[in-house]
């Protein structure tokens, strides 16, 4: 080979990985989106929301040191990739130890996905837990809540691209992140999304907790614990 057909293919090797990396850094749905521009210009849509809270992570960093938490939750955050990339979701941000996936209605409520995803993630964890334990001395654990509604979807950012949720929807879903806390709930939905999901799958069982007035809105909102059934 030549040295400029060298030059050409090293720079190509070069450009490709680049490109992955991008991807990787972030996320495959993220990066297909601001490549093909759909969100250039604002549109208006439904989407599922899941915060993702990580319990148990600011003892841990008392304990452990801030270096040894960030390895920590980002060992957490990998472990979250591959539940969400089979219900065809997208890690869309982390905000300390929380991560926002989101899904489109279509996706998201196609056999439960968006919920299979959160009970996906906890059996790989309890399927780890061995490797977890011994690696940091526990096994991670979690708070989940869903919500879905309309946001108005675009591309924010001049120096640093990414693609923002602009809505109620989005709030209302960290609202129902805190009030899982305040009634012990591993994993809250809204009845707005249980009812856009339909029938449950067998092993799943939802428990009817009532109708609950959040912070910034209006009317009460009625929610749901998500449990696998016995």
């Amino acid at each position: 080979m030549s040295q400029s057909g060298l030059l050409y293919a090293l720079a190509i090797s070069v450009l490709v990985v680049f490109v992955f990396r991008v991807r990787d850094l972030i996320g495959p749905g993220v990066f297909a989106n601001l490549l093909i521009g759909r969100y250039h210009r604002p549109i208006s849509e439904e989407r599922i929301f899941l915060f993702l809270d990580v319990t148990g992570s600011t003892r841990f960093a008392d304990r452990h040191g801030d270096r040894a938490a960030q390895a920590y939750l980002g060992q957490v955050f990998n472990a979250l990739a591959l539940p969400v990339s089979r219900s065809r979701g997208s890690i869309d941000d982390y905000i300390g130890d929380m991560a926002l996936v989101t899904w489109t209605i279509e996706r998201g409520t196609r056999d439960a996905a968006c919920l299979r995803c959160v009970f996906d993630f906890a059996a790989r964890l309890a399927e780890e837990s061995e490797a977890w334990t011994q690696r940091f001395g526990q096994v991670p654990e979690f708070r989940a809540a869903l919500h879905c509604g309309p946001v108005v979807t675009a591309e924010v950012g001049l120096e640093r691209h990414k693609i923002a949720y602009f809505g109620d929807v989005v709030n209302t879903t960290a609202r129902l992140e805190s009030l899982s806390k305040t009634l012990g709930v591993h994993v809250l939905v809204s009845a707005d999304l249980l009812n856009r999901i339909g029938p449950l799958p067998p092993d799943l069982m939802a428990e009817d907790l009532g109708d609950h007035v959040l912070r910034g809105r209006d009317a009460p909102l009625a929610v749901a614990a998500i449990r696998i059934r016995d």
